[in-house]
């Protein structure tokens, strides 16, 4: 679990906060989307769950351990990965699988284990093929991948990722979801950051964030069911359900708690048929 009791975050005393009275758990295996407007504070927030950030007030604990703690701090960011937006900025080897080897190379382990792990990781972002290419050969998509790969060769328990999909076409914005959902489904935590409302339509619950502090802690069905209230918020939902709110303020009889293509589908039929 990770857990944080009455956050609050200041890069200036002579500022007001940029984090404001955080309190939430994070259960192991969630998956957990963080949505908000820019400036809000988001990744300002998820930088606290690994220790890059210090509480100003408040405390974050990790698996029972306090990111205040120095000597806590290096075994949290084993269990804590971080994937940030531009994937130039993480990948640092001459080729791929010297890329994904250097997390695990710092913890001093065996050769064998360090091959081991980089073949894992690689296969399971779907990129064992490419282990001997440079990684400026790669697509933005690739390189994204490259570099999950190399935080799960450090066999994280929480993985927080920080807009992954911003500088992604749409088949490389795929991929790396896909690889987001499957280890979710092994059990690692996600904690996922994005303005994509398609993509945190998958999570199982989404922190709404305003002005630094968490204002709705809900499923997705319940989130997205508040249109003209994120709207407020600068914010929108998943396509779909932007479609099926449209019609139904055009006077047309329409679910709205619709996140999914293939839900939009059956309700488009439905009101077709009708």
């Amino acid at each position: 679990m990770i857990r944080v009791e009455g956050l609050i975050f200041q890069y200036d005393m002579k500022e007001d906060p940029v984090l404001n009275q955080i309190s939430v758990d994070i259960e192991a295996g969630a998956y957990i989307g963080v949505i908000g407007s820019n400036g809000c504070g988001k990744t300002t927030f998820v930088r606290h769950l690994d220790g890059l950030l210090l509480p100003t007030t408040g405390d974050v604990w990790v698996e029972g351990m306090n990111t205040k703690d120095p000597d806590s701090v290096p075994k949290i960011r084993q269990m804590v990965g971080m994937v940030f937006q531009n994937p130039d900025n993480q990948i640092v080897g001459m080729s791929v699988e010297e890329d994904v080897s250097f997390g695990p190379g710092n913890l001093r382990l065996p050769p064998s284990e360090i091959k081991k792990r980089v073949a894992e990781s690689l296969e399971l972002v779907g990129m064992k093929k490419y282990a001997k290419r440079p990684p400026h050969t790669l697509s933005n998509g690739e390189k994204q991948l490259v570099a999950i790969a190399g935080v799960l060769a450090m066999a994280p328990k929480h993985i927080v990722l920080d807009e992954p999909t911003a500088y992604l076409d749409p088949s490389g914005q795929k991929r790396v979801l896909d690889v987001i959902t499957k280890l979710n489904k092994q059990g690692i935590t996600i904690i996922h950051v994005t303005h994509d409302m398609d993509e945190v339509a998958r999570a199982d619950e989404i922190f709404v964030m305003n002005e630094g502090r968490i204002v709705l802690k809900e499923k997705p069905a319940e989130v997205f069911l508040r249109v003209e209230w994120l709207k407020d918020l600068g914010l929108g939902v998943p396509k779909v359900t932007e479609l099926m709110w449209q019609l139904r303020e055009m006077g047309r009889h329409v679910q709205t708690n619709v996140f999914t293509l293939e839900d939009a589908c059956i309700e488009l039929g439905d009101l077709l048929r009708g």
